[in-house]
């Protein structure tokens, strides 16, 4: 098992709006991923996978104190703390590292499936990289876009992780 890195892995979150993009970004996932690496270095898809990330929502920050406030309101991040993914599959994606990523979002108290490509490298024989993007339309989580006085904030958010987990002895 590797457990996840906190203080080196990040998760950003890209959206638009009617005056300026919008930008959040945050060191502090935690978590696990349960892989096996073969002799080869390459990721062994016999062998069972599973692992969970997740997030203290309070973390995010614009570096904008207005629209962290409205942010957090709208996430209400005291109801719902944290958000959290499940990996449940994995398998080849065609490219050298390249798998996609079958598992499960939670968000603002509402789970939904998700898959997308994901870069998964061993980068020693203790340390992997796992690497990804998506994007996701927040309305499916049951939250509507934030107005911030003239800013309109676009429904669908790019959302980017970069994750450095080390394996446990």
């Amino acid at each position: 098992m590797f457990k996840i890195d906190p203080g080196r892995s990040r998760v950003s979150i890209d959206a638009r709006s009617s005056v300026h993009p919008l930008h959040a970004s945050t060191l502090g996932l935690e978590g696990y991923v349960e892989l096996t690496f073969g002799a080869d270095g390459e990721l062994d898809l016999s062998a069972e996978v599973s692992g969970m990330v997740s997030l203290r929502a309070e973390r995010l920050s614009s570096g904008n104190s207005l629209e962290d406030r409205e942010m957090k309101r709208r996430i209400d991040t005291r109801r719902y703390p944290t958000i959290d993914g499940r990996l449940v599959a994995l398998r080849p994606a065609g490219e050298d590292g390249a798998y996609l990523v079958e598992g499960e979002v939670s968000f603002h108290g509402v789970s939904r499936p998700k898959e997308d490509k994901m870069t998964i490298r061993a980068l020693d024989e203790r340390t992997v990289s796992l690497r990804g993007s998506s994007r996701f339309d927040i309305r499916e989580w049951g939250m509507e876009p934030p107005r911030i006085l003239m800013l309109r904030v676009e429904p669908e958010v790019d959302v980017e992780i970069d994750v450095i987990a080390v394996k446990e002895q």
